[in-house]
């Protein structure tokens, strides 16, 4: 899918036609702005398996098989049909994003492309870059967008010694965009996909730059622009010392408001008749990135091919907002899940969107 540029409706293209159609809010369903409208689970659905991958998830022996797991909650055709927490966690505590902080990144750079302030497909400002002959001014929002800079960045928790492990947590955490800006090019950037925090801080630094007022400004931009207008009123996004919003790694938000950030993006950006996202926003962040070699990664979002069309935020230690339109679906999953049970979460997220294949 073509990048969209400055305020523009993206024209369809054959990879778009592709796409599984997001679901509208059905009547009468109300917009859970203000809480969330319940219900049980349509009588149609596995219901017995749900139960089992839900009582699963938070057994004793769960932590040995999918990690451990601190909040769950189900969104069918927009009402709330199951949520469970662990002992010592409730729907007002609010949770660690990880990386789903970069899906949120996603849908504030869509209201600056909605508002004709920003292009995706324009080389990215950065002061590092200034010289003319520099080869990284060649990076467009787009490649940052589809991990897809070409800058030569590792992203391994394991490794204390690791890119990710110093911007975040080392002496270069105070001002973490200017780290990643520092690093060079291993390849022509769009040849090379490389799933970095790295390049989701130089569009957080750029979203400030927009935006202005330093974080108090951005701030008020995402609570105005986006928190406010779904009800996603717990979020804490957090900012380094250099006023950047830490837009790779870090909101906090309870299980129920990260289901009202799914809800929008599985609505197509729409809510309560308002557009919040560009036209076409949503298609470009569920579009394969062409240097993803699995084509499980769209636009600052990952991929699960197949006929429903699912994606997700994901993020670090098994959090999840899966979105699956062919079945309108959310599934919010936080939690700590080391790597070696990944498989282990990936086959109960696999149960619980069986169990509604019926429905």
């Amino acid at each position: 899918m073509t990048a969209p540029t400055r305020g523009t409706v993206v024209p369809a293209t054959t990879a778009e036609k592709a796409l599984v159609p997001l679901p509208a809010q059905a009547a009468g369903v109300p917009w859970p702005t203000r809480e969330w409208p319940r219900g049980e689970p349509d009588s149609r659905i596995d219901r017995t398996r749900l139960e089992r991958a839900l009582e699963r998830a938070f057994s004793g022996d769960a932590v040995a098989k999918l990690g451990e797991t601190h909040a769950v909650v189900i969104v069918h055709r927009g009402v709330l049909v199951a949520e469970r927490y662990r002992p010592g966690v409730g729907p007002a505590d609010t949770l660690r994003s990880w990386s789903i902080a970069k899906s949120i990144l996603h849908a504030l750079l869509g209201i600056l492309v909605r508002d004709g302030l920003l292009d995706v497909g324009a080389p990215v400002d950065a002061p590092e870059w200034d010289e003319p002959d520099d080869p990284r001014r060649a990076i467009t929002v787009d490649h940052l967008l589809r991990m897809s800079s070409g800058l030569g960045y590792v992203e391994n928790y394991e490794d204390e010694h690791s890119d990710v492990r110093e911007m975040l947590f080392g002496r270069d955490r105070f001002d973490m965009a200017h780290f990643a800006a520092a690093r060079p090019l291993a390849a022509p950037p769009g040849t090379v996909f490389n799933y970095t925090s790295g390049q989701s801080l130089l569009l957080a630094r750029l979203l400030g730059r927009i935006v202005g007022g330093g974080s108090d400004g951005c701030r008020t931009f995402m609570r105005r622009e986006l928190f406010g207008p779904i009800g996603m009123t717990s979020a804490l996004p957090r900012f380094d010392a250099a006023g950047t919003f830490i837009g790779s790694s870090y909101v906090f938000a309870t299980a129920q408001d990260f289901a009202r950030f799914g809800l929008l993006y599985l609505r197509d950006g729409l809510w309560e008749g308002r557009r919040l996202l560009p036209e076409g926003w949503v298609d470009y962040a569920r579009t394969p990135t062409p240097t993803a070699p699995l084509g499980d990664y769209g636009a600052h979002f990952w991929l699960s091919p197949g006929d429903l069309g699912a994606f997700s935020a994901n993020g670090f230690e098994g959090q999840r907002i899966l979105l699956v339109p062919g079945l309108d679906l959310i599934v919010v999953r936080l939690g700590r899940t080391p790597a070696a049970e990944a498989l282990g979460l990936q086959s109960w997220l696999a149960d619980v969107v069986a169990s509604f294949r019926t429905a």
